[in-house]
């Protein structure tokens, strides 16, 4: 038997099946015509949380409407609870009173989850260089696909959506790999990463900043 450093005791049948997650579940799903099919069922099903902070969420809400028609990516369905969702839109003004909120709603989605930071609020604090307001949803939860505007339409909001599903499509179905004491090991790596990293290496400061986006 092996403790959890949270003191969580696994017994050696636990032990066993984290075994397999890692080196016979991850490998199968990691296979080409596997991992095409689990990316594109993910991507054709993105549940967004029902979640607006401020004057972004108007556009976001008319991107649900018939003129556009969010549904046509099949993430129409919006979701009250953060238990049902696996993407969350940040539409809004974040500020620092709210951003403890943001990530407590975050924590609750099941894995795997992404998120999209519509507008400029919500990527970089916008035009309130405030004491009060987050320069960015970005130091509280990972973003994934940054929509600028202010507010950005709604045929941006289907463009970045669409850009999540390029993201998703080139994901290791496997980068979510779910233990049995309830941890993920959370791992964003993606097609032609390695390359990238051999054409242009990271230096220190900005490895670590990328280990700690990445969880």
């Amino acid at each position: 038997m092996a403790e959890h450093p949270e003191g969580i005791v696994l017994t050696t049948v636990d032990s066993i099946f984290n075994s397999l997650r890692r080196n016979l579940g991850a490998p199968v799903m990691n296979a080409k015509p596997v991992r095409h099919a689990v990316n594109w069922a993910r991507k054709s099903a993105l549940w967004p949380m029902t979640f607006g902070l401020a004057c972004c969420a108007i556009e976001m809400i008319a991107a649900g409407s018939s003129r556009f028609d969010i549904d046509r990516f099949g993430a129409g369905v919006f979701r009250p609870s953060p238990r049902q969702s696996d993407l969350i839109i940040v539409a809004g003004t974040v500020t620092l009173k709210m951003g403890p909120v943001v990530r407590r709603v975050f924590d609750q989605m099941p894995e795997p989850k992404w998120v999209i930071a519509m507008g400029a609020c919500a990527s970089t604090g916008g035009p309130f260089d405030s004491y009060s307001t987050m320069q960015g949803v970005d130091r509280t939860i990972p973003v994934d696909v940054y929509i600028p505007g202010c507010p950005p339409r709604p045929e941006a909001l289907l463009y970045g959506l669409m850009c999540l599903q390029e993201i998703i499509m080139r994901e290791a179905p496997s980068a979510y790999i779910f233990e049995s004491d309830g941890t993920v090991h959370r791992q964003r790596q993606l097609e032609g990463d390695e390359d990238l990293r051999e054409a242009a290496p990271l230096d220190a400061e900005a490895q670590k900043v990328a280990e700690e986006v990445t969880g």
